[in-house]
């Protein structure tokens, strides 16, 4: 007699199997959820970073036409870090830490665009978002400085 109620008190005490289908899939719709919200968040975040690192090569490339004249149509945003034909070795040294300091958050190259669209006197610096092309809405929205 003991024993039989042991084996019934151990069923009770356990989850039936429609209890754990519907606690997966709670879990799931929950992880589904925070997976959505924490793209969504990450990438508003390297828009921003994208933003602020075109805002500094930008700036960058200020003092290199302070340094070296104008920047030309057909200059690209390597001049900051590879030396220009016409400048002599002596007098050079790159503008950016390093190679990598050319790629916006998703690791395309920024552009330069002399004259530049936004800055038609001037010049652009563009990342073209999370695809890499030219337009595109949410994450793959063009970043212009």
């Amino acid at each position: 007699m003991q024993k039989k109620t042991n084996i019934k008190r151990a069923a009770r005490s356990a989850f039936t199997l429609v209890e754990v289908i519907v606690i997966v899939t709670i879990l799931g719709v929950i992880a589904a959820v925070v997976a959505t919200r924490l793209t969504g968040a990450i990438g508003k975040s390297k828009a921003k970073m994208a933003a602020a690192n075109a805002a500094s090569l930008y700036s960058a490339l200020e003092q290199f036409e302070i340094d070296h004249g104008e920047l030309e149509s057909g200059d690209t945003i390597d001049i900051l870090w590879d030396r220009p034909g016409d400048v002599a070795e002596a007098d050079w040294e790159p503008y950016v830490k390093n190679a990598e300091a050319l790629l916006d958050p998703w690791g395309n190259k920024y552009v330069l665009q002399v004259p530049g669209n936004k800055n038609p006197y001037d010049f652009d610096v563009i990342s073209y978002g999370a695809d890499g092309q030219p337009g595109g809405e949410g994450d793959s929205t063009d970043i212009v400085r």
